[in-house]
């Protein structure tokens, strides 16, 4: 089956053709680190890392670009309101960043490029602009993208992506001396007192947000790529003015848009103003970080995830299901494979990363599983469990991989541990009263166990116990 992806720029499902055979281009809007991040910052990550993944596991080659803007406003706010140079701020929550990305089993990109790093490029996307028309210097030395006239040109398709009327369209951005309307927006702005900058043949300055990934973007991955990445809030004005300020250039850019949904709270979405931030170390406080991630990618990406708690536990619960049968498998048959996902799976995989139904489907294994092991089936429980650990691999939460082995299996193998010793005395009273033919006691701790969702299955080599998949 074809791989269809939602484009947001043209509303539609559309199959996945990449600009060249057998690889895949990527550019993600990444972090701008000026606080510690939270559960909502990340839910983009770990979405289009499971596509990243898709992708390999499909054999084609990514090159995936995610870039970190280390030079803000808020940036810059925040690190004067605290008495800090402004690159030590970045540089503190940019490895916040990593440390969280890592933490999720968030695979490293394949370039990770800052704002800063790149003013040489900036310049030269501003010279190509302003040659064609449609960007112009002021008076003091700031640069701006005329969007009056882009929409006039024959090739304008300003607000496209958004569905924003033009006339409407208002920056967020302060009008300064010589801007021409209050729809153009900065590519450069001019030096201030106490900022940092960078010269220019237009004045010393600093860059403007959007010029920031239309130059490393195609820097990187070339003028024509695949796929832009990025949250549902920066449709505008900052992937709108993205696509104006590029194929202004004449830059293709782009050829698919997919932007992730937010994480709310109590139907809000979360933000720092709100107050209602949950930083990724609180919240793994809380549960492992196999689980949250199993959590963050549980939802449709383009689906709003509602957070709560109870929510949160839910999930850490159903990856236990997982984990708790590939580790009964493991120690059953000595050895699980990764083998191949079923076709369920990769249907609904192809289908727009349909995550909630790949999940029903490894669960649908995982029950299946549990049931060939329990009745001494291993030619079916090592099929379903390779193929569990390769439907697995592909969302990143193979419990069996190394990477989770390490990380999250040192508190699940003592709970494990624990749990083996207080069923094992339950079972060993259950099998005295079954010599006894003392029924009423048997029944009693089956039905304990049960209750306390344990599954007990009576096998020639005596009764075996898993946790219930339900």
């Amino acid at each position: 089956m074809t791989f269809r992806i939602y484009d947001t720029a043209t509303r539609s499902l559309r199959d996945f053709t990449p600009v060249r055979e057998g690889h895949a281009s990527i550019y993600l809007c990444g972090a701008t680190p000026q606080a510690l991040p939270h559960i909502g910052h990340v839910r983009s990550g770990v979405a289009f890392d499971i596509l990243r993944r898709w992708l390999l596991a499909k054999g084609l080659d990514v090159a995936y670009v995610r870039n970190v803007t280390d030079i803000d406003d808020k940036i810059l706010t925040k690190a004067a309101e605290n008495n800090r140079p402004w690159w030590e701020w970045v540089s503190t929550y940019e490895r916040e960043f990593t440390w969280a990305y890592d933490q999720l089993g968030v695979l490293p990109p394949s370039v990770e490029p800052r704002a800063t790093g790149h003013v040489t490029q900036m310049v030269t996307y501003m010279e190509r602009l302003i040659e064609r028309g449609f960007a112009y210097a002021t008076e003091d030395g700031s640069v701006y993208f005329d969007v009056d006239a882009w929409v006039k040109s024959p090739d304008g398709d300003y607000g496209h992506l958004s569905g924003n009327r033009v006339e409407e369209m208002e920056q967020g951005e302060p009008d300064s001396r010589g801007k021409r309307s209050p729809k153009d927006f900065a590519l450069w702005k001019s030096a201030k007192a106490g900022e940092p900058s960078w010269p220019t043949p237009w004045g010393d300055g600093r860059p403007g947000w959007h010029l920031e990934c239309s130059a490393m973007a195609t820097y990187y991955l070339g003028p024509q790529f695949d796929i832009h990445c990025g949250g549902l809030d920066l449709q505008f004005p900052h992937h709108e003015n993205e696509i104006a300020q590029s194929h202004a250039a004449g830059d293709p850019f782009a050829n698919y848009w997919i932007h992730n949904h937010w994480v709310t709270m109590a139907g809000e979405k979360m933000s720092k103003s709100l107050g209602n931030v949950l930083s990724v170390p609180h919240i793994l406080s809380l549960v492992r970080p196999v689980e949250l991630r199993y959590y963050l990618g549980s939802a449709h990406y383009r689906s709003v995830l509602e957070y709560s708690e109870e929510s949160l536990l839910e999930a850490a619960a159903g990856y236990r299901r997982i984990e708790s049968f590939l580790n009964r498998a493991l120690d059953s048959l000595g050895e699980v494979p990764v083998g191949e996902p079923t076709e369920a799976f990769v249907a609904a995989m192809d289908e727009d990363l349909a995550v909630p139904r790949a999940l029903a489907e490894i669960h649908r294994a995982v029950t299946e599983g549990n049931k060939a092991l329990g009745a001494s089936d291993a030619e079916s429980a090592a099929a379903l469990a390779a193929s569990a650990r390769a439907m697995a691999e592909a969302l990143g939460i193979d419990p069996l991989s190394e990477q989770w082995r390490e990380t999250g299996a040192g508190a699940s193998d003592a709970a494990i541990a624990a749990l083996d010793v207080l069923i094992g005395e339950q079972l060993r009273l259950r099998a005295t009263a079954r010599e006894e033919k003392d029924w009423a006691v048997a029944d009693a701790v089956r039905d304990r166990l049960t209750e306390a969702g344990v599954e007990v299955t009576d096998t020639a080599d005596g009764p075996q116990w898993s946790l219930r998949d339900q």
